[in-house]
C-alpha cells in the first residue's frame, strides 16, 4: 500500500489551505474513490483555492466554470462547428473535457445546465448530437454553492444531488489560522508555488487500491442497516438509495486508504455517514416545518443503529 503519494499531495496542498485536515482528506476520499463533492458554504471560506491547490498538486488539467442562468449545456459540454477550411464539422471541446471540474454556484444555473453534468459525473462520458465522447481519467466535480444566498438560485434536483459521493462544508477558520492566512498571503500567492507530486498513473493505481481495501461482511452489513433505517424514518419522505449505500461503501474504502489502512473500521462508516448520506435524504413537510433537518435525522441514525463489535470488524486484518 503506497500512502507516501497520498502524504506527498495532502502537504502539497497543506502549502495553501490552512487548517483544513480534515476537509482536504474528505477530497481526497472522493478522489480517490472516483467521486465528486459539493462544497456548500458562504463566499471566502478557499473554495476556489482548495480545487485548484488540488489539481496543481497532481499534474492534472483543471477547468472553472462559473455558473449563472444564462450558461447554456453547450458552453460546457462542447459544440460541433462548420469549419469553411476543412469543409466539416469539428467538435469544439468544452471545459468539461479536463481532470478536475470546479462548478462555482452551481445552483445559479437553470435545471436544464445543471442536468449537462449528471452524464459525465456517472459514466465520465458526454454525448454531443449523438456522439459520445469518453473523458480522460481521473475525472472529478468540486462543485460550489451558497447556502446563505437563496435569490437567482435553482436549487439542485434529487438526481443532481445524488451523483455527488460527498457533501462538505470549509467552516471558518480559528484565529490562530487565520493569522496564518495572513502571514502566508501577505506577500505572494502560494498557489503559484504548487508543483505536481504524483504522476497520473501513480494516481489512477491509487484509485485502484481503494477499491480492493477489505470490508468485513459486519461492517457491509451495517452500511446496509443504516440506509435501511433512513427509509423507514418518520421524518424522512426518502430514505437512502442503493446508490448512496454503494457510496458509502466506497467512500469508506477511500477513507481507510487516506488514514493508511487497507481495512475499513466501523468509526470510518460513522464518520463518513453524514457526508454521504445528509444531502440525499428529503424531509417530510411537516417535519420541515417543525425545524427538524436532515443532519438531526442522521445522528438518529446513527444513535439507533448497533455498532458492529470490534472482532466482527477489523480485528483479523490487524
Amino acid at each position: 500500500m503506497n500512502t507516501t503519494v497520498i502524504d506527498n499531495i495532502r502537504s502539497s496542498i497543506s502549502q495553501v489551505i490552512v487548517g483544513k485536515d480534515d476537509v482536504v482528506d474528505l477530497l481526497l476520499t472522493a478522489l480517490l474513490a472516483q467521486g465528486h463533492v459539493l462544497i456548500d458554504d458562504v463566499p471566502g471560506m478557499g473554495k476556489t483555492k482548495l480545487a485548484n491547490a488540488l489539481a496543481r498538486s497532481i499534474g492534472t488539467k483543471f477547468q472553472r466554470i462559473q455558473f449563472t442562468p444564462d450558461l447554456q449545456p453547450a458552453d460546457i459540454t462542447g459544440i460541433f462547428y462548420y469549419n469553411q477550411k476543412q469543409g466539416d464539422f469539428l467538435f469544439r471541446a468544452g471545459p468539461l473535457h479536463t481532470n478536475i471540474l470546479l462548478a462555482d454556484e452551481i445552483n445559479r444555473a437553470v435545471p436544464r445546465t445543471q442536468s449537462s453534468l449528471l452524464e459525465a459525473m456517472e459514466e465520465r462520458q458526454i454525448t454531443v448530437e449523438g456522439q459520445a465522447f469518453a473523458l480522460e481519467l481521473p475525472f472529478m466535480v468540486i462543485a460550489t454553492q451558497n447556502p446563505v444566498e437563496l435569490e437567482g438560485t435553482f436549487p439542485l434536483p434529487e438526481a443532481q444531488l445524488d451523483r455527488f459521493l460527498l457533501k462538505v462544508a470549509m467552516g471558518y477558520p480559528t484565529e490562530q489560522e487565520e493569522m496564518q492566512i495572513l502571514e502566508r498571503f501577505k506577500e505572494l500567492d502560494p498557489l503559484t508555488a504548487v508543483q505536481p507530486v504524483v504522476q497520473r498513473q501513480e494516481l489512477l493505481e491509487l484509485q485502484q487500491q481503494a477499491k480492493a481495501v477489505r470490508i468485513t461482511p459486519a461492517v457491509l452489513a451495517y452500511m446496509v442497516r443504516l440506509s435501511a433505517a433512513t427509509r423507514h424514518n418518520q421524518h424522512l419522505a426518502l430514505g437512502l438509495s442503493p446508490r448512496g449505500t454503494l457510496a458509502l461503501m466506497r467512500a469508506a474504502a477511500a477513507y481507510a486508504l487516506v488514514k493508511q489502512r487497507n481495512y475499513v473500521l466501523p468509526d470510518d462508516v460513522q464518520y463518513l455517514f453524514p457526508y454521504v448520506a445528509g444531502h440525499r435524504l428529503i424531509l417530510r413537510p411537516e417535519s420541515a416545518v417543525q425545524d427538524y433537518d436532515t443532519a438531526a435525522v442522521v445522528q438518529d441514525v446513527l444513535t439507533q443503529v448497533e455498532v458492529p463489535v470490534e472482532g466482527d470488524s477489523y480485528e483479523s486484518w490487524n
